[in-house]
């Protein structure tokens, strides 16, 4: 089993400043700041070989060289997703060092989150082209961290830079109230037919399935109906999520026992080693 979606959060703020994006740390970070050492320790008690851990940009920004220095001390089990400011001047410069010299895996984009409540206008801006551009020649997956009313700027560059591979993060945050056949949630389905597009599901996301008609299973069929089990993944969200990757794991098995072996393989494993080769192979603790 495969993670698509953990963060790390150092206890050493000396070495590695605090300085979230928006100038507002998120209480998560603040409450559960588990770090490389937490973060093994849960994987190897939940059964989970290797993850992709992404940047807390709610305590770092920018700034990925806590997660750099992680990924290079466990290649063997761990790849990075960066954050980068893509309005930025130097933004291919930034991609270029993150993802060519440290030697990251992907890259996400925080358009909106627990910080950011409103939906930034900037995915779709000319100041961000050069960014789009580098990633759709170079084929980098890019997580997208956005609202729903994000999923029109997003569709945008889709339709500009055909080649892009591109994560809806925790599923667009999509209203899924009333459940199946979940009608706020159709703008998300319908970015199956936009482009090389993929859905990371998160312990955030099954969560509130649960809590309305159909549980997280139902969704689960509604999701994987739309874009193919081989375009969604899961990811813990650990620990900005309360409780432990044990706990995570069951609610993620469980959201998609009913369907067949092969939709469950790729939802836990396959779409995520797809993602990031770097995740194949054997894992050791």
């Amino acid at each position: 089993m495969l993670d698509i979606h953990s963060h790390v959060i150092s206890k050493d703020t000396e070495r590695y400043p605090i300085a979230p994006l928006g100038g507002e740390r998120s209480t998560w970070s603040q409450e559960r700041p588990a770090d490389e050492e937490d973060l093994l320790a849960q994987m190897d008690e939940a059964g989970i070989g290797k993850a992709a851990v992404v940047q807390s940009a709610t305590t770092y920004g920018n700034d990925n060289s806590y997660l750099a220095d992680v990924v290079d001390a466990h290649r063997d089990r761990l790849v990075g997703v960066c954050t980068v400011d893509f309005v930025a001047t130097d933004a291919v410069d930034r991609l270029r060092y993150w993802l060519e010299e440290r030697r990251l895996g992907g890259v996400r984009l925080f358009t909106s989150g627990s910080t950011m409540t409103a939906q930034s206008g900037w995915m779709n801006s000319a100041e961000a082209d050069p960014a789009w551009e580098y990633l759709s020649q170079t084929r980098f997956p890019v997580c997208v961290q956005m609202r729903p009313q994000g999923i029109p700027l997003l569709r945008d560059v889709l339709a500009r830079y055909a080649s892009l591979v591109v994560i809806v993060d925790n599923a667009a945050r999509v209203e899924l109230s009333g459940g199946p056949p979940y009608p706020a949630a159709q703008p998300l389905f319908d970015l199956a037919a936009a482009g090389d597009v993929y859905v990371k599901v998160t312990t955030n996301t099954l969560r509130r399935a649960e809590k309305e008609t159909g549980g997280a299973a139902g969704f689960m069929r509604s999701l994987i109906g739309a874009f193919g089990s081989g375009r969604v993944a899961w990811g813990s969200d650990y620990p900005a999520m309360a409780g432990s990757m044990t706990e995570f794991v069951a609610l993620a098995r469980a959201s998609v026992a009913g369907l067949p072996e092969p939709d469950q393989g790729n939802f836990l494993e396959k779409t995520a080693a797809g993602l990031y080769p770097a995740l194949t192979g054997s894992a050791t603790g």
